[in-house]
This record gives structure tokens, sequence and C-alpha cells, in this order.
């Protein structure tokens, strides 16, 4: 049920920063088919270092995004290597030198990719997982009379300041490695992205994940193996200016910072009129469910459905299945049947 990716050409593009992207490339995939009335759209925007082709596994018939029923868009995040990013932008703007994109900088782009391609204006969902769930969140504040429902599965509406020191500790790691000189990355640094997996493992799992030896259940043999395949190779396959690229995305993501709200959170998040469907995961250590559970009173259509789950912030995203994945599939199936 899957198309083939394509690109939307975006031009040049006006960005939070001030600073102007010129020539912006946004690539996506769709799945299923659009209704006549273009009102079976589901959006579902990418994650940290992710591509499409890492979270299309969720789309499937009688899945937690049935693309029988739905047709689901996936817009690649600006930095991930797809959609225009530092690895991709040709000199003297490529590296340390390609501006910064912000969360809503990519929301606008991914409008304006709706609107222009598909004819589409409103949506029945936005879904979303981790920096996928803050572009749910700053979609349905910044444009709050064409989004239906949002999906937010382990994020939240701004970067928390534990989330930002924890990434800080992820950026350090990378930047530590020799490559690394005045300012951007002379050659691939390896060392400092093995470094950076390993910082990550301890943040993304839980303290149960690792004390029950979890990682079995997906096929990894020791602690190390897991390590060293789950995580550094996840890494080294992916460029280092992209991944700090998005890093500065996530860390100063807040709904707020639409002008529209001038630095008001929550008016931002009083602004929200679709339903949401918060889900973080109870054992996460940087999207907490306090986070959620201190933004849910301000939003006038909401449920808080925690994932009881010992796999941390990967509960949201439950490539081994069991479980989590039953558990977000109900809760999904619920949101788009209200």
């Amino acid at each position: 049920m899957s198309n083939p990716a394509s690109v939307f050409e975006a031009g040049d593009l006006r960005l939070s920063s001030g600073a102007t992207y010129r020539g912006a490339r946004l690539s996506y995939r769709t799945y299923g088919t659009l209704s006549p009335a273009r009102d079976n759209v589901v959006l579902y925007p990418t994650s940290y270092s992710a591509q499409h082709l890492d979270t299309q596994w969720l789309i499937e018939p009688d899945g937690i995004l049935d693309p029988t029923r739905w047709f689901v868009v996936i817009p690649d995040m600006f930095g991930n290597g797809l959609s225009s990013s530092p690895g991709n932008t040709a000199p003297p703007y490529d590296g340390s030198r390609y501006p910064h994109f912000s969360i809503l900088d990519n929301v606008r782009a991914q409008r304006r990719l709706l609107r222009e391609v598909f004819g589409v204006e409103r949506l029945k969902m936005v879904y979303g997982w981790s920096m996928g769930g803050m572009q749910a969140y700053q979609w349905a504040a910044s444009f709050p009379d064409e989004v239906e429902r949002i999906a937010v599965v382990c994020g939240a509406a701004r970067c928390a300041r534990h989330n930002y020191v924890f990434l800080e500790g992820v950026k350090a790691a990378l930047t530590a490695d020799p490559a690394w000189q005045d300012g951007r990355f002379v050659r691939k640094p390896e060392r400092g992205l093995r470094a950076m997996g390993r910082v990550y493992a301890g943040w993304a799992m839980s303290q149960a994940f690792y004390r029950d030896e979890l990682w079995r259940e997906i096929g990894f043999s020791s602690l190390e193996d897991y390590l060293v395949g789950g995580w550094e190779g996840n890494f080294l396959r992916r460029n280092a200016e992209d991944l700090l690229a998005q890093i500065h995305t996530w860390q100063h993501f807040s709904i707020a910072d639409d002008p529209a709200y001038g630095g008001d959170f929550d008016a931002a998040l009083r602004a929200i009129r679709a339903e949401v469907l918060l889900m973080p995961s109870r054992t996460d250590l940087y999207f907490r469910v306090e986070d959620n559970a201190d933004e849910l009173p301000l939003l006038s259509r909401a449920r808080l459905a925690p994932i009881e789950s010992d796999w941390g912030h990967r509960a949201g995203n439950p490539v081994h299945r069991g479980a989590d994945w039953s558990f977000i599939r109900a809760q999904v199936r619920e949101l788009l049947a209200r």
C-alpha cells in the first residue's frame, strides 16, 4: 500500500531564526489512497535521526495506522538526511553553516506540502512519536482549525530542562571526537558516533530493561552485542552534522514559539481545539509522564494514557511488537473512532 518516495520543492524558506534557506526540499512518502473528499489524511512525522523507511513499519493493514482506511503521509524532518540537511546542502551553507530549523519551520513546510501537492486542508490526525510528537503538538497549536486529532506518543509540548541536559550529554560525546575542529566535522567521527550511541542507550531504555535483559527479546546475545549492534550501529549510519542539527531543533522546541503566542506556553496549549491523546511511557527517562500531566489541564479535549512498559522511551516505538504495540493500537483506534 506504499507509494514511491517523493520530494516537495519548497523553494526559499524564511525560517523562525530569521535566516533564509534557499531551495528547500521536503522528502515524503505516502501510504494508502487519498479519498475523493480528501478527508482521510493522517500525518506521521519522523522522529530524531529517523527516516521514513525506519518508521513505516507501523503502517500496515489492521495495524496502528491502517493504509486501507487512511491516507498516511510521512514527511521527513529537516536535518534527517533526506529532506534538506547539513549533509546534503551545497557549500557554503553545508555542515555547521546550515541554518537552524525549528519544529515550527517543519510544520509550516508540511502544511504547504499537503495543500500544494494534495489539496488537503484538514487532517484527520497527526500521529507522532518523540520528536514526531513535538510536531503533532505544534500542528495543533499553530493550525487549530486544521487538525481534528493528535496522538502524542512519548512527546511533549516543549523540551523540558532535564531533556535539554540529556541532549547536552549526547552532543558532548559526539563532538569530543578529534574530527570536530573549529565548529565542524572534518571527517566522519566514528569514535564520537559510537560514544553517542552508548550515552543514548542509557537514557532511551529503562533500568528494568537492562536489569531483566530485555534486549534478548529482540535477538541480541549479550549487553555488549546490544550496545554495539543496537546503538552504535544506529548512529554510525547517519551523518554527524545532521544529528547535531536535529538536536538543536529538539532542544529549542516549544509550541509557544509560534509568533501568535509570543512565548505564552499556557496560551498555546489552551488554543488547541483538536482532541489530544497523550501516551507517555511510564519508564521514559526524558519525556516524562509528569510533563504531559502538567499539560493536560490546559487542554480542552484530552486524555492521558501512559504506556505501562519497561522499554523506556522505546515503548512508544514498539518494533518488538508485544504488549506496547497492542496498547498503542487500541488507543489510536479509539481516538480515530470518536
